[in-house]
């Protein structure tokens, strides 16, 4: 991967601006793309899901609007406006949108 700044740097940009609902799908935008790590804005439409899958690095996924459900290693979490979870690397996990719901997922790489 290259890197990359996917939204121009150096100025301020609002969190909800940054990605919209799409009526029936996942939406995603990456704000930032680095070897080092990713930061990528989502927005599901109610219903709708990322899969069960595992990643190789400790992902944080922050809410900004609505409520899901992250289902790490086979427990279920709900979490809402403000809240964060960190999905630890190498744990399955998925997530599922309650209501129409709005994330940021930071991934670190090692």
């Amino acid at each position: 991967m290259s890197e990359k700044i996917i939204h121009m740097s150096g100025r301020p940009l609002r969190i909800h601006d940054i990605v919209d609902f799409q009526s029936g799908s996942v939406v995603s935008s990456a704000l930032l793309e680095k070897e080092t790590g990713t930061i990528t804005f989502f927005a599901f439409d109610a219903g709708e899901s990322l899969s069960e899958h595992t990643a190789p690095f400790d992902a944080f996924l922050y809410v900004f609007e609505g409520e899901a459900e992250v289902t790490i290693s086979g427990a279920v979490n709900r979490v809402g406006d403000g809240e964060l979870i960190i999905m630890p690397a190498h744990k399955s996990h998925a997530v599922k949108a309650i209501t129409p719901f709005k994330m940021m997922l930071v991934m670190i790489k090692q």
